[in-house]
């Protein structure tokens, strides 16, 4: 096991924060994890689980042993009749997870196209596009317990997940890591289609049957239209969560501003479009120091050259008071803040 000692977190945060790990370890099997448990000096320090870095905001360095998940690894385990069970390595893209199993013949993941980080955080995150969740997609997962280096595996029910919530942000925060994640997709497969985007690509390409390729294909345009890529100006993607609100809330909402972008939920909730509220109170392309409002998408901070942490949170309050203010809405921030 290779422990390395004053290591910069800058390359590895998407919003190319400036941090420093005083301790870090790169974790590549279950069997790494079981030497950090047992290491006499790192077993009894707290930790920290490193993925793609791409949802969080680092504000100050980690003293904490920083364990930088890279167990790789894609295969098919199991082909049913009503379903593919595909498996990978908590350290591998997700969105090349994604790519893969469309070119294997596997569709049901498209919707999650372009999603940044690794596939080990996207339970943590139950991360969500365009009408799908991960937990819609999910069969189990391998993790190891940080406490005992025991390995387990989990199911949904355990994972508790919830909109971009899980077990791993609560009772299993910093205590599990997951090694693998096991993914079921559907036969036959149904395409996913009820979303406002969506919707509108199809009347403009005229297909109304669209294949899982297509519907990729579409979401990969339309992230890239709205979205900054992380490796020409740093950013965490969505920087707030959409707010979920009752009917009666959302009547109230719309009597003072009938334009409000809402979607209705199934359990009858309305959820409210948290860039168009951001938009609405003037936040598109404001700054805080290098920390700014992407002037194409206001639900995205961006980094413009030299910031740093404090300054995106500065940012963030100001954009969660005004939207308080106007809306009677606090938003909630969708990174974890370090």
């Amino acid at each position: 096991m290779q422990i390395e000692s004053g290591v910069s977190l800058k390359p590895y945060n998407s919003f190319g924060l400036p941090a420093v790990a005083q301790s870090l370890v790169r974790v590549k099997s279950d069997a790494d994890v079981r030497r950090v448990v047992d290491h006499p000096e790192l077993g009894r320090a707290p930790k920290f689980i490193l993925g793609g870095g791409s949802n969080i905001i680092l504000t100050r360095d980690m003293p904490a042993v920083v364990l930088k998940v890279e167990v790789t690894g894609r295969r098919l385990v199991e082909e049913r009749a009503d379903a593919w069970i595909v498996e990978a390595g908590a350290g591998e893209s997700w969105h090349e997870l994604v790519a893969w199993t469309l070119a294997q013949g596997w569709p049901g993941l498209e919707n999650l196209a372009l999603i940044p980080g690794t596939v080990g955080a996207a339970p943590v995150q139950n991360i969500g596009a365009y009408g799908l969740e991960l937990k819609d997609r999910f069969e189990s997962l391998d993790a190891v317990d940080l406490v005992t280096g025991r390995s387990v595996t989990l199911g949904p029910e355990i994972c508790a997940f919830g909109y971009r919530d899980s077990v791993f942000k609560h009772s299993l925060a910093g205590r599990t890591l997951i090694t693998r994640v096991r993914l079921r997709l559907p036969r036959p497969w149904q395409p996913v289609l009820g979303y406002l985007d969506l919707e509108r690509r199809m009347r403009e390409t005229g297909v109304s049957n669209p294949s899982a390729q297509q519907v990729f294909d579409w979401i990969c345009a339309i992230r890239r239209a709205k979205l900054p890529d992380p490796a020409v100006i740093g950013n965490a993607g969505s920087f707030f969560k959409n707010p979920v609100v009752t009917p009666e809330q959302c009547r109230d909402i719309i009597g003072r501003d009938p334009e409000i972008v809402h979607y209705p939920m199934p359990d009858g909730s309305v959820k409210l479009a948290a860039g168009w509220m951001i938009d609405a109170c003037g936040w598109k392309g404001k700054s805080v120091g290098q920390a700014a409002v992407y002037e194409k998408q206001a639900l995205v901070l961006v980094n413009r050259g030299g910031a740093i942490g404090s300054e995106v949170m500065t940012l963030a309050r100001a954009i969660q008071e005004s939207v308080y203010g106007r809306f009677g809405i606090r938003l909630e921030p969708e990174p974890m803040v370090v």
